[in-house]
Formats: structure tokens, C-alpha cells, sequence
């Protein structure tokens, strides 16, 4: 079966600035896909590209099985919410989406009975006839969902759709989009939201317009320099000062109440960093080597650009 989503040395540039540079990837039919990487990596650029709302300045891609050049062809078969998706303050819930059923040419017969079951599908049903600029956050993020879902897109692009969102409504949103996946939908997501990317059956790590893996989460992983010590003591935020200033590991970071270390000499590293805890007075509750994360490999593949992605995003 072709791919969902196939991009070959997919590439655009604004003057002399690549944005996005020659990218080459597919997402398989019914996957949830996630592009990562820090602000201004290319990520919003790369969806125009494969919406067809931009034109490529080299490369190809196809989407459903149509290039990106037939752009009316790909707009009936995807659903694309963007950061900034457009939705009417004056309009109830249930107008809103009847908007959009305008938009896309959903038909007459049966819109009424697709709308109510988007409104079940995104628990919007008691909150209807409320205007969408009275919805929280949340609230509005779901009803986006329901208007980019009601013409049934075989493709779903979401550009960072839990972006200032609060915790639990990212994860009720996360939740309709398991629900999607078992539709066979196929899901592309740029996200900067790390626990996010944990999610995703592959992801793409993208910096500055290129793509540095592609693969599961754990292929991901795999790109960790080194190994990971966590560090449990008194004062975390002063015990990783420390160590940054005066440990020989390759990295000192803060992550929650831990300090993790990265380094290629485990137990030479556990042994100084014992030594300088006590010297400047801590308490090691314990110091052991974990699995890393995420957001070890942010901080270690990108630099100090990983290092403000995980602190921007908690």
C-alpha cells in the first residue's frame, strides 16, 4: 500500500535562508507521526509544503496519492489545523462546524448527523450552542479537531495543536487522536512538547530546516552520546551549578527535582561527582544510571538549542 505521506529532498528556501532542507521521509496509512524540534526549526514550514499551501523550492512530496503540485486534489483528503486555526467568536460550537461543513462541501443529507457525532466524538456536546469565544482553551482546541474533521480527512495535519494548552486538556486531546487512529487515520504532528513526541508511533527530529533522525522513539534514543547518571540531592538547582563548573562529564543538566550527567566514564564521573557534592556541603540521597529520555537526547544532539526547547516546555 502506498504511503500516507511520502516527501523526497523536499526543500524550501526565503532568499538565502533554507527553511527547510531536502528532507526526505514517508508515514505509513493509520500512524501517528510527529515532527520535533525547537521553534523556528521548520516544522510549520514543512506542513505548508505538504498542504499545498506553499510551493516547494525543490523536491516532491505526495499526500494521499497526489502531488503537492494538485493542490485542490490534497485539500479534499486532509484535515489541517494550524497554530493559528481560524475559528468565529460570534459562532456557537455547532455553527462553527457547520461552517466548515460549508467550506468543504460536506452534502446536505447527513451533516446533521456528522456533526452530532463530533460533538460526541469531542465531549462538546452539552456546550453546543456556546459561543466559541467563551470556550477555554482546551474547549477550543477540540472544537478545531471536530471543524478540520468534518469532511473525514484521510490525513490529519495538527502544527503544535496543544501549544499553551493545560496538562489535562493536552492529554483528553491526545486521547481523541488515539480514537482517530483507530478510524485508520493517519496523524502528522509538529510538536515542540517532548512528552508529546513519546507518543507518536515515529517521529522526525528536525534543527534548522533538516532532519537529523527519523524513526521510533527508542531509534531515537539510540542517538544519546553517552551514558546518564540521575542524581537525587538536597538544592538540585545549586548542586547542578556545581557540577557544571567543576565536574569533567560531558553534560550537567537540571531535569525536574534530578540532576542528570551525561558521560562516556560512568563510574569515573559517579565517583567525582560524589567527592564534589560532599566537598560543597549536599546531601547524595542517590546516584544510579537511567534510560535516557527524550529530552536527554534534545539536550545532547541539539546543544543549547535542545537545552531552551525542554526548558521553554517544561
Amino acid at each position: 500500500m502506498m504511503d500516507a505521506i511520502r516527501a523526497s529532498l523536499l526543500t524550501k528556501s526565503f532568499g538565502d535562508v533554507t527553511a527547510v532542507d531536502a528532507l526526505t521521509f514517508t508515514v505509513a496509512h493509520g500512524e501517528i507521526f510527529g515532527l520535533v524540534g525547537p521553534d523556528g526549526a521548520g516544522k510549520t514550514t514543512t506542513m505548508r509544503l505538504l498542504t499545498a499551501i506553499m510551493d516547494p523550492t525543490a523536491g516532491d512530496a505526495w499526500v494521499a496519492g497526489h502531488h503537492i503540485a494538485d493542490g485542490e486534489a490534497i485539500s479534499g483528503e486532509i484535515g489541517y489545523m494550524s497554530q493559528r486555526f481560524g475559528l468565529y467568536p460570534d459562532l456557537s460550537v455547532s455553527e462553527n462546524i457547520a461552517f466548515y461543513a460549508d467550506i468543504y462541501g460536506v452534502p446536505p443529507k447527513g451533516r446533521a448527523e456528522a456533526i452530532d457525532r463530533l460533538l460526541a466524538f469531542s465531549n462538546l456536546t452539552p456546550f453546543k450552542r456556546r459561543l466559541a469565544g467563551n470556550l477555554s482553551g482546551g474547549m477550543k482546541q477540540k472544537l478545531g479537531l471536530a471543524c478540520a474533521l468534518i469532511h473525514t480527512p484521510k490525513v490529519l495535519f495538527l502544527d503544535e495543536p496543544t501549544n499553551g494548552v493545560d496538562p489535562v486538556s493536552r492529554r483528553d486531546f491526545w486521547g481523541l487522536l488515539y480514537q482517530l487512529l483507530r478510524q485508520q487515520v493517519t496523524i502528522f504532528v509538529a510538536t515542540a512538547y517532548l512528552d508529546e513526541a513519546e507518543r507518536c508511533n515515529r517521529l522526525g527530529l528536525i534543527h534548522r530546516g533538516r532532519l537529523l533522525a527519523v524513526g521510533t522513539p527508542d531509534d531515537v534514543k539510540r542517538l544519546m552520546r553517552g551514558a546518564i547518571l540521575e542524581i537525587r540531592t538536597s538544592e538540585p538547582r545549586k548542586a547542578a551549578a556545581l557540577l557544571r563548573a567543576e565536574c569533567t562529564a560531558d553534560a550537567v543538566d537540571l531535569f525536574g527535582a534530578h540532576v542528570h550527567v551525561v558521560t562516556s566514564d560512568p563510574r569515573g564521573t559517579a565517583a567525582q561527582v560524589e567527592q564534589l557534592l560532599a566537598r560543597g556541603g549536599f546531601q547524595l540521597m542517590s546516584i544510579a544510571p537511567v534510560e535516557p529520555t527524550l529530552e536527554d537526547v534534545f539536550v545532547s544532539v541539539l546543544g543549547r538549542d535542545g537545552r531552551a526547547l525542554r526548558d521553554a516546555r517544561g
